[in-house]
Formats: C-alpha cells, structure tokens, sequence
C-alpha cells in the first residue's frame, strides 16, 4: 500500500511530466510556425502564412495550460530545491516560447507585403537563417525534457553562428537595397524577417540558461555574445 509521501512523489512526478509535455508540445508549434511562415514568404503563399498567424492562438492557449498547472504545482505541492526550480524554469520557458511564436507570426504578416521579391538574391539565404534558429530552439527544448545542462551550453554557442549569419545578411541586404533603390521597401521588409529570425535564437539562449539553472542550481558563465552588431 502506498504511503502518503510516495502518492505525493508520485503526483509530483505526474505533474512535472504534464509541464514537460506541454512544453514539448509548444516548441513543436513553434518549430512548425517558422517552417511555414518561411515556406510561405519563399512561395508567396498568402493562406499558408494565414494559417500561420491562425495557428499562433493554439501555442498561446497551452502557455495559459502551462501556467495554470505550474501555479497548482506550486500551491498544492510546494516543490523544494532542483523540483521548485523545474517548475519555475517551465513556467518562464512558456513564455519564452510563445514570444518565439509571435515572431513567427510576425514573419508571416508580411508575406502580401512583399509577394514581389524574386530579384532579391540574398533572399535565398533567408531560408538556412531560419533553419538554423529553428533547429536551436528544437535543442533546447530537448535539453530542457532531459535536463542536460551540457546541451543547453552547445545552444547557447549556435547563437554566435546566428548573429554572425544575421550581420553577413544585414550588409547583404543593405548593400542590394543601395543598388537597386527601387527595392527598398521590399527588402526593408525583409530585414525585419531576418531581424526576426535573430531575436529568435536570442530567445533559444535565454531558455538555454534557464534550463542550464534548473538542471544545475548554477547560472551559466558569461559569454561572448558574437559578432551581432546591427
């Protein structure tokens, strides 16, 4: 027969792996919304980015779960040390995530804006900016279900890729906009994708740190933030 104290471990545990699955569940809508606000921009598929921006209320209702769910954790559990830490980690990286669906969304809203954009040859490198962004915040997210604070640190040095990636864009962008003026408000557009793109991974190392806090109980070391300049 089960003891008072190993029915609490066990509902607990129950909860932790409801925050962790939401969480997951959040990322994957993330992950999905970039993959489909940058296919649309490519395509010029206005019902495609349509849906991206439909879609983005899903990801903001299961943040509310996330946020419910870690209040009644904390109330009725009242989690100690690494548990509290967990919790508390859960909670800021729904926020996290769904601010990296916003930006998604934002990328999809100016999909009519600049429908006309085959001539812009530094558009064609837009796509690996995002995969990359994306594929930092899939990591994360992975680190944060396994608690692997090491991973978290790897996620963190991808953002210096990224700004690098994101300031080689920038000068490419404003170089083209300079010699074909007639461009301008086409690839102003575009900068703020790309712009876009680089807050998210941003965001990605914001949660790296967190998850690296509540798998160690320490805060990760400074680092060197790149070569992000614009």
């Amino acid at each position: 027969m089960a003891t008072g104290t190993e029915h609490t471990v066990k509902a607990f545990d129950e909860d932790i792996g409801q925050l962790r699955g939401l969480i997951s569940q959040m990322g994957g809508l993330a992950e999905e919304a970039i993959a489909n606000a940058m296919q649309a921009l490519q395509r010029s598929d206005t019902k495609l980015a349509a849906k991206v921006r439909s879609d983005d209320a899903r990801i903001d209702e299961i943040e509310a779960e996330v946020e419910r769910l870690a209040v009644r954790v904390i109330a009725l559990r009242a989690p100690m040390a690494d548990d509290l830490r967990e919790v508390v980690a859960a909670l800021k990286i729904a926020a996290v995530v769904e601010r990296i669906g916003d930006y998604a969304k934002n990328i999809a809203k100016r999909v009519p804006l600049i429908e006309q954009h085959s001539g812009i040859e530094p558009l064609s490198v837009l796509p690996a900016m995002a995969q990359m962004a994306s594929d930092m915040v899939h990591d994360v997210l992975d680190a944060f279900a396994a608690r692997d604070a090491d991973a978290a640190v790897r996620v963190c040095e991808q953002d210096n890729a990224l700004d690098d990636f994101y300031s080689s864009l920038f000068r490419a962008l404003v170089t083209f906009m300079m010699e074909n003026p007639k461009t301008i408000g086409q690839v102003a557009h575009l900068l703020f994708v790309a712009k876009n793109l680089e807050r998210i991974g941003d965001h990605a190392t914001n949660v790296a740190e967190m998850v690296y806090f509540a798998a160690t109980g320490n805060y990760m070391a400074e680092r060197d933030r790149g070569g992000s300049d614009v």
